[in-house]
């Protein structure tokens, strides 16, 4: 299986990384959507799940290896893998990130930046790892899987996941983030700023209260990563939204704040979770937004269009 796809976006050069796939309840995906419209997209599997992706980013930069997102991590054992349906192992019992990542031709270690756009243990588990004997036992606490790397996420996000409920603790899983606040290595972000030349934060809230898309410019070119504000493509439509969401009319309103800042200039949006389709150019279609120049992923590997 191909895990790395590069691409250029004005200077920069990205590699869209394939780091582990999920199956997930289809009316859960898609929220107030009925079955008979979502299942003509996607067609769920006998215990109604269809298959999610997990998709990183990385981006070469002048000031240092960027990593937008980490996946699942190596850290679940068997029954969360199953009760997700989860794909995600790579060699020597690590997560497929790090071989995603020495596919595009780097290691964990030369990441200097690594961007979650929120805390969720697939969007933020793999910012850690555990090393474990042949057995598949742990030997040992967590790691830093980028060990030269600042992390950078909404300081709000990083309280947020501090002050757990019934509704949300299941999707946050501490492991990914508080080793990396033992390291001190956490850079917090507060609202709309720039990460880095190029790469900024754009506060998209909803899914959770402070959730940010991470936005890349170069050479007149916009790349949104869009994150679980619209997490595949089938969500760009307004009413689309994930049963997920802490506060879907925010999403809705942060949606349709992208549309408006994304049509007239063409931005792409880089979808993390869509298992077909990477990235598309934002264009206005006969029933709302739709995309062009889309990037897919194929069974041999990808495939641009």
């Amino acid at each position: 299986m191909t895990l790395a796809r590069t691409f250029s976006l004005g200077s920069f050069r990205c590699h869209a990384l394939e780091v582990g796939s999920m199956r997930l309840d289809g009316g859960a995906v898609f929220g107030i959507v009925p079955r008979p419209a979502w299942s003509k997209r996607i067609e769920p599997d006998a215990r109604n799940r269809i298959p999610v992706a997990m998709r990183a980013l990385l981006v070469e930069h002048p000031d240092g290896l960027v990593l937008i997102e980490t996946g699942l991590g190596n850290k679940e054992d068997a029954r969360f893998h199953e009760t997700y349906g989860v794909d995600n192992g790579g060699p020597g019992g690590r997560s497929r990130l790090e071989a995603a990542i020495a596919e595009a031709g780097w290691r964990p270690e030369d990441v200097r930046w690594v961007v979650n756009t929120h805390l969720h243990f697939d969007h933020a588990g793999g910012n850690t790892w555990v090393e474990r004997d042949e057995a598949g036992v742990a030997l040992g606490g967590e790691r830093l899987t980028c060990p030269n790397a600042t992390y950078v996420v909404q300081w709000g996000e990083l309280e947020f996941a501090r002050e757990l409920d019934e509704r949300t603790r299941t999707a946050y899983l501490p492991t990914g983030y508080e080793p990396v606040a033992e390291a001190g290595r956490w850079k917090p972000l507060r609202g709309d700023v720039d990460i880095l030349p190029g790469i900024s934060a754009r506060l998209t809230p909803g899914h959770v209260p402070h959730h940010q898309s991470i936005v890349l410019r170069s050479g007149g070119e916009t790349l949104v990563y869009l994150g679980d504000v619209m997490p595949t493509r089938h969500h760009l439509g307004l009413l689309w939204i994930a049963a997920f969401d802490l506060e879907p009319r925010r999403t809705l309103d942060s949606k349709r704040k992208l549309f408006r800042a994304a049509q007239d200039e063409g931005w792409w949006f880089f979808f993390g979770h869509d298992a077909e389709v990477i990235k598309g150019r934002l264009g206005q279609g006969a029933e709302g937004p739709g995309l062009g120049d889309v990037m897919r992923v194929t069974t041999a590997g990808f495939e641009g269009l």
